[in-house]
């Protein structure tokens, strides 16, 4: 992200220089192209919806980056929390929150379940291999079950998509049992590989950039919010329990 903010930086410096670009632009095939699209494309980042924000002057835009706040023109870019100070409000979780049930459920396909046998709740989570807390989460995956939390795992490779924690992580979602090939890697047994492996493990931390994950475990709870950061199934389920009251 730091080099995404020194992008920003160098992008609004020499924005000063130029003509302020205030109309939709046309792309190849004449579709109307808005400036805060071409500008943040050009960036790196890939807008997926453009909205109003309480803040004249900013548009509340979702990326697969996270939330960010523009102005029309796109010459302008804000990155940070935007908070309603009068109602308590965090905006920017509000916003993701939406996008993340969404995109939650677009993957339902591909995620490892645990299922709990008198199921109360569903969390998803996004785990890494070698991640300490993962581990400790999946070692302690039991406590969850026996208090009615289904786990659903997405992978979040946290050295990004090389290396061998990629490679693992896409070899457990391809065996022929991934859950139990899941369970043998968190215990530090090495992942056997799995030829002509195509699991969606790229998509799948793609999508939790665009959620703004940045590191593991992180718990999508059931109405979308997140919970950044192991938590014991006696406190998970006291959250939980809390938002159905």
């Amino acid at each position: 992200m730091k080099k995404l903010i020194l992008a920003a930086a160098m992008a609004l410096s020499t924005g000063a220089m130029a003509e302020q670009v205030t109309a939709p632009l046309a792309d190849a095939v004449g579709t109307k192209v808005s400036p805060i699209e071409t500008q943040l494309n050009n960036l790196g980042l890939t807008v997926k919806a453009i909205q109003d924000s309480p803040v004249a002057g900013l548009n509340t835009v979702l990326t697969d980056k996270g939330v960010f706040y523009v102005s029309p023109d796109g010459r302008y870019l804000v990155q940070g929390t935007m908070i309603d100070v009068d109602n308590r409000e965090n905006l920017t979780e509000s916003a993701l929150s939406g996008v993340r049930k969404e995109g939650v459920t677009e993957y339902e396909d591909s995620m490892i379940v645990y299922k709990a046998e008198n199921e109360k709740h569903q969390v998803t989570i996004f785990t890494d291999i070698t991640c300490g807390y993962c581990r400790k989460l999946h070692r302690e995956l039991d406590d969850y079950l026996n208090a009615g939390i289904t786990v659903k795992y997405l992978a979040f490779p946290r050295g990004g998509l090389r290396g061998k924690g990629y490679k693992d992580l896409m070899n457990v979602w391809c065996a022929e049992d991934a859950a139990k090939a899941l369970t043998e890697a968190k215990a530090g047994e090495e992942v056997a590989e799995v030829k002509n492996c195509s699991a969606p493990v790229a998509e799948h931390y793609q999508l939790g950039q665009s959620f703004g994950i940045s590191g593991t475990p992180a718990i999508i709870l059931e109405d979308g919010s997140i919970i950044p950061g192991y938590q014991p199934a006696a406190a998970l389920a006291q959250v939980l329990d809390g938002k159905k009251s």
